[in-house]
């Protein structure tokens, strides 16, 4: 089966100050979607950057087959949520946007205005299909490209742009711990035998301290000796399976020329080695023909397709 992510930029009806502007754009941005839903093939596919629930009801409709949907119900300020497409009935056990009880709102922009939840939900559902049941939690964490106050994409000087990114940086990682716990539900302690799989946009790559924080206990990472030598942290870790797509593909987004990975699926000890392949893009073609993004989002607005790649894993 494959399991895998995919953030589906800016996924509205047309009309709205977000999506198309107008019909023929909208179709021709489902139509490039589903081709490559449809070529990947998932049992379970996390989706982000849903605007409009009825949109992404629109892009289950132009896919051959049964599909169902689960969302979230914690949106963000324009709309986007998380969720799901999946060939089965997902069943949801978890729909939830608040930080771990310990961990204090954090400071978002200069009036000291903070945030006391993550900006979107991390939903999660558990499937049952032809491998067995998988549980698995999709997010999409704080973005780096940033917004400053007046809906600028822009600064007034590079001490608004520091303020501004600190303040970024904050919300993810705050959001990072928070989705940490929801693994840490999921796992139940019981890595090593449960197929606990957490996937999204985390916006950052393998190495930043925010990605880090979702691996939990350190050590035993794919490609180190630890790898195969059980210890006590393989109850309650999870790994990221970067190290496992082909060097060439290990991209997921293009950021003013730059080749990145910030889209991620990590999984639970019992599920990582059953992982056979993982990649980006569609299976045996490579990475998707990506745009290169800059710091205005705005400048894809009804443009087709997304500006990420899919990231996927086959598991056995």
């Amino acid at each position: 089966m494959l399991l895998g992510t995919w953030n589906l930029e800016n996924l509205y009806r047309p009309g709205g100050p977000f999506g198309p502007k107008d019909k023929a754009a909208y179709e021709t941005k489902l139509a490039a979607l589903a081709a490559v839903i449809t070529e990947l093939d998932p049992v379970l596919l996390g989706v982000q950057e849903v605007g409009e629930p009825e949109a992404l009801q629109d892009l289950a409709g132009m896919l051959s087959g049964e599909w169902h949907i689960a969302l979230s119900a914690h949106p963000d300020g324009r709309g986007i949520r998380v969720g799901f497409l999946s060939r089965t009935a997902p069943q949801v056990i978890a729909d939830t946007n608040t930080f771990p009880a310990k961990l204090r709102p954090v400071q978002s922009d200069d009036s000291g205005a903070v945030e006391p939840t993550a900006g979107r939900g991390f939903l999660a559902v558990e499937v049952t299909t032809d491998s067995g049941t998988v549980t698995v939690a999709v997010a999409h964490l704080k973005s780096k490209l940033l917004t400053y106050p007046g809906n600028r994409f822009f600064p007034h000087d590079e001490g608004e742009r520091a303020r501004y990114g600190a303040y970024a940086l904050y919300r993810r990682a705050a959001e990072a711990a928070s989705l940490r716990a929801l693994a840490d539900e999921l796992l139940a302690g019981e890595g090593k035998t449960r197929d606990v799989a957490v996937l999204g946009d985390m916006n950052d790559e393998v190495q930043a301290a925010t990605t880090q924080i979702l691996l939990g206990p350190p050590g035993s990472e794919i490609g180190t000796p630890g790898y195969d030598r059980p210890d006590r942290g393989d109850a309650v870790r999870l790994w990221d399976v970067a190290p496992l797509i082909p060097a060439d593909q290990r991209y997921s987004r293009i950021n003013s020329g730059r080749r990145e990975l910030i889209d991620h699926i990590l999984t639970s000890h019992h599920l990582v080695h059953r992982v056979t392949t993982a990649g980006t893009g569609l299976p045996g073609d490579g990475t998707l023909r990506l745009p290169s993004v800059g710091p205005d989002p705005a400048e894809r607005r009804g443009a087709p397709g997304s500006d990420h790649a899919p990231v996927w894993v086959r598991v056995e």
